[in-house]
């Protein structure tokens, strides 16, 4: 049997806790931290804050646009700091510390689960993997906050461990090639190249699928 079709509000409900567990587990880490790698990423732990909150941000305009052209970026300047550097949008200041950096972070996933509740059924938002509705816009926004928030786990020696069930409905949205016999966490990590799974070789290069499970790829 297959498992039932996520809903825009099921969606931005598990958005809203995985950012809030997010902003929880960050906020531990004390600001000079905030400096060292985030896990294999080139970037600090900041940049790499930083992107995912452009991320989220970007998301959400995406499911925005009505006015063609459709089938591109909403143009907001990326600007990046640095050689190397993440380019984004959204910054946070640093002389707000981090206390800042996390009200900047979850400003971006509320505005995102926002308009993944408020969306209409044919909204679409332009993305290099596809056409993403809703639901698919806020499984990016959950693919993202996960996986770089065990990134900075990794950096900033903090622990990570979210919810089993929301990593497999992301996997079932966004990876329907992922094994399902196997933990969610795990496979979601493998999924996006940062993890092993016995039987399987690493990931060096790995996509998502915003089309809905019921259209083909």
């Amino acid at each position: 049997m297959s498992a039932p079709q996520l809903t825009p509000a099921a969606a931005a409900a598990d958005l809203d806790e995985i950012v809030r567990l997010a902003v929880e587990t960050l906020r531990q880490a004390p600001e000079p931290a905030w400096d060292a790698g985030a896990g294999s990423l080139d970037w600090t732990c900041w940049e790499t804050a930083e992107h995912l909150a452009d991320d989220l941000f970007a998301y959400a305009v995406q499911l925005g646009l009505t006015t063609p052209p459709l089938d591109v970026n909403v143009p907001f300047v990326l600007d990046s700091r640095r050689p190397g550097g993440p380019g984004v949008a959204v910054r946070a200041d640093r002389a707000a510390g981090v206390t800042g950096l996390m009200q900047v972070l979850q400003s971006s996933g509320a505005l995102l689960a926002a308009m993944v509740r408020t969306a209409p059924p044919h909204a679409r938002a332009h993305h290099v993997f596809g056409p993403a509705d809703a639901t698919a816009s806020a499984a990016m926004g959950l693919t993202e906050t996960l996986v770089h928030v065990h990134d900075l786990a990794e950096g900033l020696g903090l622990t990570w461990n979210p919810p089993t069930g929301v990593c497999a409905r992301v996997l079932a949205r966004l990876f329907p090639d992922a094994p399902r016999d196997t933990d969610p966490w795990t496979t979601l990590l493998w999924a996006t190249g940062r993890a092993e799974l016995p039987g399987r070789p690493r990931l060096t290069r790995w996509r998502w699928h915003n089309a809905p499970p019921s259209q083909p790829r």
